[in-house]
């Protein structure tokens, strides 16, 4: 299959649970697919029909922390500014510290099945982001390169279909934001995923005999780790 591999490299990202509003934000250990499709996005400097367009990642940091950050929740008001009673007061708030939760130096490769998009990564339409418009990115690099199935392969630092549930211990299943749907008011649809941080090989996953590996390709370009290649599982916004 041949695909655009994209290498990009920022210094904070964070991605915050969609229902935690106060006191402290979490973040996945990776971009959701809803906040890729928003990447992939302000590349092609407009919204894209997601039929048909698949994707896979290796995204990896260095450290997690929290810090402080504060947020003023506006209202209306009603009276006079206290510094000029000449004009009226229309919003007034309070601040509100809470806790987010930051990824430290990420790193993100994504491999998507459209290699005709190339030129549009190479001269992105917009500031590269991972998400919250301060978290900038840098493309390191954007190249198309043809994958080849593979069963034997080792798997690390990637988003796995939640179906990898029955094959392995290893990752943490997670509820995350699929896609939202522009034309119904942003509307979000979640998927069941798998974020796998450490490595495992898929050798050791094939003794499941009546449970066959979901389709796996592999990057020939990436390194070799105990003779295997580094193996890709794709996924679709729809």
């Amino acid at each position: 299959m041949r695909v655009l591999k994209i290498t990009a490299r920022g210094f904070t990202a964070s991605f915050r649970y969609p229902h935690f509003m106060m006191g402290l934000q979490p973040t996945y250990n990776m971009p959701p697919p809803a906040t890729l499709y928003g990447h992939v996005a302000s590349a092609l400097g407009e919204w894209f029909d997601p039929t048909g367009v698949r994707f896979a990642l290796h995204f990896s940091y260095a450290h997690k922390q929290a810090d402080i950050e504060t947020t003023i929740l506006l209202k209306e008001s009603s009276g006079k500014m206290p510094q000029d009673k000449t004009l009226p007061k229309a919003l007034e708030g309070n601040p509100n510290p809470f806790q987010r939760e930051i990824l430290f130096f990420p790193r993100l490769t994504l491999y998507i099945n459209r290699p005709d998009w190339l030129e549009a990564f190479r001269h992105p339409r917009y500031a590269v982001c991972l998400g919250r418009s301060q978290d900038l990115f840098t493309y390191q690099s954007v190249e198309v390169v043809d994958l080849q199935p593979s069963p034997h392969a080792y798997l690390e630092h990637t988003l796995l279909p939640y179906e990898f549930v029955r094959l392995t211990a290893s990752g943490q299943s997670v509820l995350m934001p699929r896609y939202l749907q522009n034309e119904r008011k942003r509307q979000p649809t979640f998927e069941r995923y798998i974020t796998l941080s450490r490595r495992i090989e898929t050798p050791s996953l094939l003794r499941f005999e009546n449970n066959p590996l979901p389709e796996l390709w592999a990057d020939p370009t990436a390194p070799l780790i105990n003779g295997l290649p580094l193996g890709l599982a794709f996924h679709s916004w729809v």
